[in-house]
């Protein structure tokens, strides 16, 4: 009775696409066959899929509840449920259970195959969102650990790692498996797991970074590490970040990452990264910390980004930039690539370009000649929109990394240790 009236009160509608990838090199599979059902009644399916020569599926307009659900804190779910099967030959059937879509939002829903024989592979089940399901509240801590101690602080300076290892559980739970997922997606999975797609801008670029300050300050003091433990962090809201295993991503929240992702808080004569903590304001208060329902208020208000931030946090807040970003070929030129542009990084983004292309057959291979013609822009475009960017045709900031990203992805060059 309780997911008829929710199906009732789905009058909105929000967008779906699943991406199927090969777990080894992240190599698209063509020709899988995709069906998605309500969650809670999977043998009701409402679309049947075939995904194309990259991987994908065409985009789905599915019904998701009122977008006021998620614009303040309600008793209603504000977002539906759909259980997507995946059926490739050769491959183990995967099927996830609970992926969220909300009113006028874009979500991803990454699918990763293993093959028959390397089926050590469970089925995805998404619990609750944060903000609306019951999670242990945050232990507090000191925002900055001190750097006395013997062997506690082992980088000279912010580094974005390439990976983060994610132990699912307590730190003391040693049943928990660990994961290696690159940072990027670490930022994206919890983002997506803590705060709504549907909020301002400003509020989501606000939850973003306090994430990322955190994550940073778990990796620069190598916190866990220095206990005896060996992952970076955990999924415990006691004590880090909600990160799910196998959720789909809100391309709202995407975008935001890749634009900011070697970014970081700090305070002056400071030079670890802001161990900044927060709770959603609604079910816990925590008046020294950020409040997510708190910031998303001061967004309608009109208050920016680092605004927000410094209302919780002090005036002496400040955004900073790690000054290196691991397991990349080669840094952003620090000016975008467009037409007329030439030179080895447009040689070099043209070389990957086609090393991407030669896996992702929409994307037209080009020339490589070190000179951005109208042919490399085209290339561009085709990339931009297979990966979710605005297809402007220019390498900017987060095309740059996204292609890096993606070329280390299928060429395996970044194997890890």
């Amino acid at each position: 009775m309780k997911k008829l009236r929710m199906q009732q009160e789905m009058t909105d509608r929000g967008q779906l696409e699943i991406r199927v990838n090969a777990r080894i090199q992240a190599r698209p599979v063509k020709g899988a066959r995709v069906t998605v059902s309500y969650t809670g009644d999977p043998k009701h399916v409402i679309e049947e899929l075939v995904t194309d020569g990259d991987g994908r599926t065409e985009q789905l307009e599915l019904a998701a509840p009122p977008l006021e659900y998620s614009l303040e804190p309600n008793v209603n779910q504000p977002y539906s449920e759909y259980t997507i099967k995946v059926e490739a030959k050769g491959y183990e059937t995967v099927e996830v259970t609970g992926s969220e879509l909300f009113s006028g939002e874009q979500s991803i829903q990454q699918v990763e195959l293993e093959t028959a024989e390397d089926a050590a592979f469970a089925d995805v089940v998404i619990p609750a969102h944060t903000l609306f399901g019951n999670y242990p509240e945050k232990i507090p801590e000191s925002e900055m650990k001190p750097m006395a101690e013997s062997g506690e602080i082992v980088l000279s300076r912010v580094v974005i790692p390439e990976y983060v290892v994610v132990h699912d559980g307590a730190p003391s739970d040693t049943t928990a498996r660990d994961y290696y997922v690159r940072y990027r997606d670490y930022i994206k999975n919890v983002a997506c797991s803590e705060i709504y797609a549907t909020w301002p801008d400003a509020a989501i670029r606000a939850n973003i970074l306090a994430i990322m300050s955190f994550t940073l300050n778990r990796v620069y003091t190598e916190w866990y590490r220095n206990k005896g433990y060996d992952f970076t962090i955990t999924s415990s809201t006691a004590y880090d970040h909600k990160w799910i295993y196998g959720r789909n991503l809100f391309d709202s929240i995407s975008l935001v990452v890749d634009e900011i992702f070697a970014d970081y808080l700090s305070r002056p004569n400071v030079k670890q990264p802001i161990l900044t903590q927060y709770c959603d304001g609604n079910r816990v208060s925590c008046p020294n910390w950020m409040s997510q329902w708190g910031s998303k208020n001061l967004a309608d208000r009109g208050y920016s980004t680092i605004q927000i931030l410094r209302n919780y946090y002090g005036e002496n807040m400040y955004i900073n930039t790690a000054e290196e970003i691991s397991g990349i070929p080669s840094s952003w030129p620090g000016y975008d690539l467009t037409i007329g542009s030439s030179g080895n990084k447009v040689l070099q983004m043209q070389e990957q370009l086609n090393v991407i292309a030669e896996v992702y057959s929409s994307i037209p291979t080009v020339y490589e000649n070190g000179y951005f013609d109208e042919k490399t822009q085209e290339a561009v475009e085709a990339f931009q929109r297979l990966f979710g960017l605005p297809a402007s045709g220019i390498v900017d900031y987060p095309t740059w990394y996204k292609i890096q990203s993606i070329y280390v992805a299928v060429t395996r060059i970044a194997e890890l240790q």
